[in-house]
């Protein structure tokens, strides 16, 4: 009786500190504008242990949003952009190598979706990510007819029942689905990244008054 019940103590333990999102990895984003969570999936190891070894370095600590759209993203993770003059064009920056791509059916760019930046098709064929450039989704909503002209237009594979309900209530940017690797969402700080979407910016998409990371630190 002793031992069935010590069984069931330690199956429930586990039950209790082994939840999925538990072993996933949270991180905090800092920036001069507020504080964005993140989760990184594990499904998506390179792209998530790359990115927890550069925040160990303290990469991104001080580099600017260097490219932000509203209705689209906000782009960071260039190193060029830690004290860079006023106007001076952003995005070319990286750490001095690459990352093969991790697309993952079910990993779409959702609103706050986080994504690997990388450099075009032309010289990028394999669409192999930036070893340090990323980007978080702002996005807008899509009708049902849009995401079918996708499909039928071969512009994207077929969408789930769940994926057309996403992008029509809760909206991204589909058209990046298997064109760049998402490994991560936003869990909290979605008004934070919307307001670094909306700041006044120049004519190569830079906010005029620079917005930048103060420090990326672990969730314990």
């Amino acid at each position: 009786m002793k031992r069935t019940l010590l069984l069931i103590t330690l199956i429930n333990f586990f039950i209790m500190v082994t939840p999925s999102e538990a072993q996933s990895t949270k991180v905090l984003i800092k920036t001069s504008l507020g504080d964005i969570t993140v989760m990184l999936y594990d499904d998506t190891p390179m792209h998530r242990d790359n990115f927890l070894e550069l925040m160990n370095k303290h990469f991104y600590d001080n580099l600017l949003f260097h490219r932000v759209i509203p209705g689209f993203m906000i782009q960071t993770g260039d190193p060029d952009s830690k004290n860079a003059k006023p106007g001076r064009q952003l995005g070319s920056g990286n750490p001095g190598y690459t990352i093969p791509p991790e697309f993952r059916p079910n990993r779409i760019h959702k609103k706050g979706a986080l994504a690997a930046a990388r450099l075009g098709d032309q010289v990028n064929p394999k669409k192999e990510s930036s070893g340090s450039q990323f980007y978080i989704v702002v996005g807008k909503t899509w009708s049902l007819k849009e995401l079918e002209h996708m499909e039928q237009g071969g512009y994207h594979p077929k969408f789930t029942t769940e994926q057309k309900k996403i992008y029509m209530e809760q909206g991204g940017y589909p058209s990046l689905d298997y064109q760049y690797t998402v490994f991560g969402e936003v869990t909290k700080g979605m008004d934070v990244v919307e307001a670094i979407s909306k700041v006044k910016r120049d004519h190569y998409d830079r906010p005029v008054k620079d917005v930048k990371i103060l420090s990326v630190t672990k969730i314990k």
